[in-house]
C-alpha cells in the first residue's frame, strides 16, 4: 500500500507541475489571445489603408502569438485585435482586457510596478519637433511657449518636470494621441510636440511637407527602451514570451523584421525611415533583456 502511494505521489507530481495558470490557462481554455494595438505609432503599430493593424511591433506579437501556440499544443488559436491608447494600454492590460500590448511603449521601473514587460525590442530618447520656421534650436527657448505632448506618456512627464526644474513656464497641452498632437504643431496651435525621437521622424516622413520640420538634438531624456507588455506576476506566461522573443532577436529574423520597417518602404504610403538598426540596440539583440535601466543599453 505504501508502495502504491508512493507511486502515486509520483505520478501525480508531473501533472501537478504541469497545470496551467494565468494568462496560459486562459488562452488555452478560451482558444483565443488578444493583442493590444496602437493606431498612429509608426513604423510600430498603426492602421494600413485597410484599417488592419500592423508593424514591427505587431510582428514581434505574431512571433509570440505562434510560440504560445506550440506551448500550448494548439492546432489553431485565434488572434483577437483591441485598439488601445497611451492612456489605456495599462488599464486594459491589468483587467484583462488584452494579453499583450503591441506598441511603442517605454519600459520603466515606475511602470514595472504595474506590468511587466518582455526583453527589449527598441532604444528611443524623447526629443521635440518643430517648425524651422520657429527657430527653437534649444529646451530652453520653448521658455513660455505652447507645447504638445500625448497624454498617459513617458514624454509629458518628463516634459512637465523639465518645465519644472527649469522654470520654463511653458503652457502644456495634452492630446489623446500622437497623430493629434503633430496636428497641433502642423496647424501652429502649439510650437513643439515632445516625443520619442522615433515617432517624430515617422510623423515627419508622412506630413505634407518634410522638410518644414526639425527633430531636436536636445533630448528631454537617456535612450529608453521599448518593450512588450504583459500581465504582472505571471511567470508561466513571461517565460514563453521571453524564450519566444529572444530567440527572435537572437537569429538573423531579428534583424530582417527590423530591417523591413526602419530602413525599406513601408505602407501605406511607401515612407522609408531610413534609421539603420544602432550599435546599442545590436548589442541588446545579442544579449535580450527586459531591464528598464537606460545606463545598461550603453
Amino acid at each position: 500500500m505504501i508502495g502504491c502511494l508512493v507511486a502515486g505521489a509520483l505520478c501525480a507530481g508531473p501533472a501537478t507541475a504541469q497545470e496551467l495558470t494565468g494568462t496560459l490557462k486562459n488562452i488555452k481554455e478560451t482558444g483565443a489571445i488578444t493583442l493590444g494595438y496602437r493606431d498612429s505609432s509608426i513604423p510600430f503599430s498603426y492602421l494600413d489603408d485597410n484599417q488592419k493593424p500592423i508593424g514591427y511591433a505587431m510582428d514581434i506579437c505574431y512571433k509570440i502569438v505562434d510560440a504560445v501556440k506550440k506551448e500550448l499544443k494548439l492546432d489553431k488559436l485565434e488572434i483577437k485585435l483591441n485598439p488601445v491608447t497611451s492612456s489605456t494600454r495599462i488599464p486594459l492590460l491589468a483587467n484583462g482586457t488584452i494579453d499583450l500590448e503591441c506598441g511603442s511603449t517605454t519600459n520603466n521601473a515606475e511602470r514595472q510596478k504595474q506590468i511587466s514587460y518582455t526583453n527589449t525590442h527598441f532604444l528611443t530618447a524623447s526629443r521635440y519637433v518643430t517648425k524651422k520656421a520657429s527657430k527653437i534650436n534649444s529646451i530652453d527657448d520653448l521658455k513660455g511657449k505652447s507645447v504638445v505632448s500625448t497624454a498617459g506618456t513617458t514624454n509629458i512627464k518628463q516634459l512637465t518636470e523639465a518645465n519644472a526644474a527649469r522654470g520654463l513656464n511653458i503652457n502644456i497641452i495634452p492630446a489623446k494621441d500622437h497623430a493629434e498632437a503633430f496636428l497641433m504643431v502642423e496647424t501652429d496651435r502649439a510650437v513643439a510636440f515632445v516625443m520619442d525621437d522615433i515617432l517624430l521622424a515617422s510623423l515627419v516622413a508622412g506630413s505634407k511637407a518634410p522638410g518644414d520640420y526639425v527633430i531636436s538634438k536636445d533630448a528631454f531624456s537617456k535612450p529608453e527602451p521599448y518593450g512588450i507588455m504583459l500581465r504582472k506576476d505571471d511567470p508561466a506566461f513571461k517565460k514563453v514570451v521571453d524564450a519566444a522573443t529572444a530567440a527572435l532577436y537572437t537569429s538573423s529574423e531579428g534583424q530582417k523584421i527590423y530591417d523591413k520597417w526602419f530602413t525599406q518602404k513601408i505602407p501605406p504610403k511607401g515612407l522609408n525611415l531610413n534609421s539603420p538598426i544602432s550599435a546599442e540596440l545590436k548589442n541588446q539583440f545579442a544579449k535580450p533583456s527586459d531591464s528598464p535601466d537606460p545606463d545598461s543599453y550603453k
